[in-house]
C-alpha cells in the first residue's frame, strides 16, 4: 500500500511538471545576452534592443540620467559628465502596461498615521514619467522593451538648444542607438547608455557651429542609472543657516500647526565612526573619490593633491583616513553611480567648473559626488601670470613661477569643487579671515617685495582652511548614531567667537550687494587697502609689459590676449570697494545667538574713503595705456581670429586705445549708479547720517569736472564718466 501511494505521488508530480508551461521570458530571451544585477536585462543584438525584466513592483528606487559625452560648449552648458535629474520612482503594473511613476516628496506626512499620509499624498500630484508595454507576463515579473525609454531625450538637449537660440533640433530615432559598451549591471545598480542624435539646425547658433563637425546633426550620449535606495540607517541632520551647507527641504503636513511646516536638512555623505565614543576613529566606510584617468600630468598630481586636502578637515572632525582620492581604474565606468568622480572636461572655450551631487531627496544623503573641472581654466590662469611677469625673454626658458602658480590654483580649484560635493556652499567672506576657506573664489595673493618685484610666494593657499574644518565638523561629526543639537549649536557659536565668517552667493554676487567683506575674487581685511596693493601690482606689470608676454615665434598681436587680464587685474577688488558705498555689515543670525553681528551701516568715513578710492580708478593714470604698449600691438594676422575675451574695437584692424578704458569705466559705474544702491544711500542718510545719493553725485561730478578739464589730452576719464553718468541717471 505504501509503495502504491509513493508510485501515485510520482505520477502526479510528473504530470504537474509536464503541465507547467516553459517560462515565456526564458523562451523570449534565450538567444539574447543576459546581464544579471539589480534589474536583470538582456541585449538583443539582432534588433539593437534592451529587454528589461521588472520584478520589483511598487518598490521605490532612484533613477538618474546624465551626459557622459557632451557638446563641448561652455555657453550651451551640456558638458561631459553632467548629472541630470535625480528622481525617486517606482514601477506600477496596470494590465498590459507598466508605468514609471515619480511620487511627490515635496509634500509629506511623517507621522505613523497611514490615513494622514494618504490624505497628504492624494492632495498633491505625482508624475507618470513613462509607460512601458508588457511583452511577456509571468505574473510576478514581466519583460519590457525598454529601448524607447533609453533612446529618448532624457537630458533635455533639444529644449536647451532651442531656449538658448542655438537651433531647432529634434531627436532622430533612426540615428540613435543603445551604446552597449557602457551598459552594465551590478547588485545595487543597473546602468544603461545610449548614443542619441538630434537633426535640424538650419537656424543653428554660433555656439553650436563652433563645436560640431556638421551643424545639421548633433550626437551626444545619455546615461541612465537605476539605483537601489539607501537603507534607513542614515540620520538626517537639521540645517542651520550658519552652517554653510546645501539642503533638501520639504513640507511636513503632520507637524503641529504651532511648529514650522517646512523641514530643512543638510546634504552630506554617510560617514560613521567605527568607534563613536573615541576621539579619533577610522570610519565604518570611507568616502572615496576617483579622478578621471584621462587627466594628464602634472595636472593629475595637482588635482589629487588639492582634493586630498579635505582629509585634513575630516581629521579635525575626529576621523582617521575617512577621505581618500584615487585615480579611476581603467576597468571602471565614471558614470557608475557607485563612484564619486572628479572629471577633467574639455570645452571649446573656458568656463565654469562645478560640483554636483546625486542626493536622496528623502534625507539629504549624498549618494554620488560629481565634479566637473574645465580644462581651459589652468590655461587662463597661466595667461594671467605670464601677462603679469612678461617672462618669455628671447632665447631663455620661461621661469617656473608661472607654471607652479597655475598648478597651485588647480589644487585650490580641485578642493573647492570637491567641497561642493561634500555638501558645502560658497563662503565669500573667507578672504577677510586670511583665506579661511577653499570655498571662496581666490584672487591671486600677490605683493611687491623688497626688490621691487611681484612676489608669488603666497599666491594661493596650500591646505584646507580653518572654516572648512569647522564646517566638516558640523556636518560629519558622529554622535553615536543620534543627533546632538546642543553640541552642533555650540560648534556654530564657537565659529562666531573665533571670528570665522560665512556669507554666500545671494549676498556676494549681486551688483547691489552691500556686505563689506563678502566678495568674489577679492583679498584682504580692508577692501580699499587691498585695492591700492592690486593697483601697484597692475602698474608694475604694465610698466614691464612687452613682447616677452608672448612666446618666441608667436604673432605679436597675441600680446593683446595677455594684456586684457593685466589691464583688468583690479576689477574684482574695485567691485568690492564699490559695494562698501551704501554698505552694511551683518551676519546670518539666529535668535538666541548673541554673538552674531547685528546689522550695522558702514560709517560715513569708511563710505567716503571707498568712494574716493573707487573714483581714483577713473583717473587718467589708471585708465590710460602707455603709448609704448599701444604702438606695440599689431593687427591680428590670418588664422589668429579675434574672440569674445579681447577688447571690443571701433578702429578697424588696429588696436583700439580707448576700448579698455571704456570697458572698465562702464564696469565700475554699473556698481556706483546701481538703482538699489542709490535708494539705499538715501535711506541710510536719513537713518544714520551717512552719505546720500546726492553726495555721491557731488563727489563724482566734482572729481570728474576737475580731472576731465585738467587732462585735455585724455578723454578716457572725464568724458566717459560724464557720458555714462548722465545716461545712467
Amino acid at each position: 500500500m505504501r509503495l502504491l501511494s509513493t508510485f501515485l505521488s510520482l505520477i502526479l508530480l510528473m504530470a504537474q511538471t509536464q503541465a507547467q508551461p516553459p517560462s515565456k521570458i526564458a523562451d523570449k530571451t534565450k538567444n539574447f545576452k543576459r546581464y544579471d544585477g539589480y534589474f536583470t536585462y538582456w541585449w538583443d543584438a539582432a534588433n539593437g534592443k534592451i529587454w528589461l525584466q521588472v520584478d520589483k513592483f511598487d518598490k521605490e528606487f532612484l533613477y538618474v540620467n546624465s551626459l557622459p559625452a557632451g557638446i563641448g560648449s561652455n555657453d550651451i552648458g551640456l558638458d561631459r559628465g553632467q548629472i541630470g535629474a535625480s528622481r525617486i520612482v517606482y514601477f506600477n503594473k496596470v494590465g498590459k502596461k507598466v508605468l514609471m511613476i515619480q511620487p511627490n516628496y515635496d509634500y509629506r506626512a511623517t507621522s505613523a498615521d497611514t490615513r494622514e499620509q494618504k490624505a497628504v499624498k492624494e492632495s498633491f500630484a505625482a508624475s507618470t514619467l513613462w509607460s512601458f508595454v508588457v511583452d511577456e507576463d509571468e505574473g510576478d515579473k514581466v519583460l519590457l522593451d525598454a529601448t524607447p525609454f533609453f533612446l529618448r531625450d532624457a537630458h533635455g538637449v533639444a529644449d536647451r538648444l532651442r531656449n538658448l537660440r542655438q537651433g531647432t533640433y529634434a531627436l532622430n530615432e533612426g540615428r540613435s542607438a543603445i551604446y552597449l559598451t557602457n551598459c552594465k549591471n551590478f547588485p545595487l545598480n543597473s546602468e544603461f547608455e545610449a548614443s542619441i542624435t538630434f537633426t535640424g539646425g538650419s537656424d543653428a547658433g554660433r555656439f553650436v557651429t563652433s563645436v560640431t563637425p556638421s551643424q545639421e546633426a548633433i550626437t551626444v550620449r545619455t546615461h541612465h542609472s537605476f539605483v537601489q535606495l539607501p537603507d534607513n540607517n542614515y540620520n538626517p541632520r537639521r540645517y542651520d543657516i550658519r552652517s554653510g551647507y546645501f539642503t533638501v527641504n520639504w513640507f511636513d503636513y503632520s507637524t503641529p500647526f504651532t511648529d514650522p511646516i517646512e523641514q530643512l536638512f543638510i546634504c552630506r555623505h554617510r560617514l560613521q565612526k567605527k568607534y563613536p565614543t573615541a576621539a579619533k576613529s577610522e570610519p565604518v566606510k570611507p568616502i572615496v573619490y576617483y579622478l578621471d584617468n584621462g587627466t594628464p600630468e602634472p595636472i593629475r598630481s595637482a588635482l589629487l593633491d588639492g582634493a586630498r586636502w579635505w582629509n585634513q578637515a575630516f581629521e579635525a572632525a575626529g576621523y582617521i583616513n575617512a577621505f581618500r582620492v584615487e585615480v579611476l581604474p581603467d576597468s571602471a565606468d565614471p558614470m557608475d553611480i557607485r563612484y564619486n568622480m572628479i572629471n577633467w572636461v574639455h570645452r571649446s572655450t573656458r568656463g565654469w567648473s562645478y560640483g554636483a551631487t546625486v542626493t536622496d531627496p528623502r534625507t539629504g544623503e549624498i549618494i554620488k559626488g560629481q565634479v566637473t573641472l574645465g580644462s581651459l581654466r589652468v590655461r587662463q590662469d597661466y595667461l594671467i601670470f605670464t601677462g603679469l611677469l612678461s617672462p618669455y625673454e628671447t632665447g631663455k626658458p620661461a621661469p617656473e613661477t608661472t607654471k607652479q602658480a597655475a598648478l597651485q590654483r588647480l589644487r585650490q580649484l580641485s578642493a573647492h569643487e570637491v567641497g561642493h560635493t561634500l555638501g558645502l556652499m560658497h563662503n565669500y567672506a573667507s578672504s577677510f579671515n586670511d583665506r579661511a576657506s577653499v570655498m571662496d573664489y581666490p584672487h591671486p595673493n600677490l605683493f611687491i617685495n623688497g626688490n621691487g618685484e611681484i612676489d608669488f610666494s603666497k599666491v594661493y593657499t596650500n591646505e584646507i582652511g580653518a572654516w572648512d574644518k569647522r564646517a566638516i565638523m558640523y556636518g560629519y561629526s558622529d554622535f553615536g548614531g543620534k543627533e546632538d543639537n546642543n553640541a552642533l549649536n555650540k560648534m556654530l557659536e564657537e565659529n562666531t567667537r573665533n571670528g570665522l565668517l560665512f556669507i554666500t552667493d545671494f549676498d556676494a554676487r549681486a551688483a547691489d550687494g552691500l556686505h563689506p567683506v563678502a566678495h568674489l575674487w577679492d583679498n584682504g581685511k580692508d577692501a580699499a587697502d587691498e585695492l591700492r596693493n592690486v593697483l601697484s601690482i597692475r602698474k608694475k606689470a604694465l610698466d614691464k609689459f612687452s613682447q616677452d608676454a608672448v612666446r618666441d615665434n608667436m604673432p605679436l598681436s597675441k600680446m593683446e590676449d595677455a594684456l586684457v587680464p593685466v589691464y583688468n587685474f583690479h576689477r574684482y577688488q574695485l567691485e568690492a570697494v564699490c559695494k562698501m558705498i551704501g554698505g552694511m555689515n551683518y551676519s546670518y543670525s539666529v535668535k538666541g545667538d548673541k554673538l552674531q553681528q547685528q546689522p550695522q551701516i558702514l560709517s560715513k568715513e569708511v563710505q567716503i574713503k571707498a568712494l574716493k578710492d573707487a573714483l581714483d580708478c577713473l583717473s587718467p593714470e589708471v585708465l590710460q595705456l602707455s603709448e609704448r604698449i599701444i604702438q606695440m600691438i599689431p593687427p591680428r594676422p590670418p588664422e589668429y581670429y579675434r574672440y569674445g575675451e579681447l577688447f571690443v574695437k571701433r578702429t578697424g584692424m588696429n588696436f583700439d586705445a580707448l576700448s579698455p578704458a571704456e570697458a572698465i569705466t562702464n564696469y565700475e559705474l554699473g556698481f556706483l549708479f546701481n538703482a538699489a544702491r542709490a535708494n539705499r544711500l538715501n535711506q541710510f542718510k536719513a537713518e544714520a547720517g551717512t552719505p546720500g545719493w546726492d553726495d555721491e553725485l557731488f563727489v563724482g561730478h566734482g572729481w570728474c569736472w576737475y580731472n576731465g578739464w585738467q587732462q585735455i589730452g585724455c578723454i578716457t576719464s572725464g568724458y566717459f564718466y560724464s557720458r555714462i553718468c548722465w545716461r545712467k541717471c
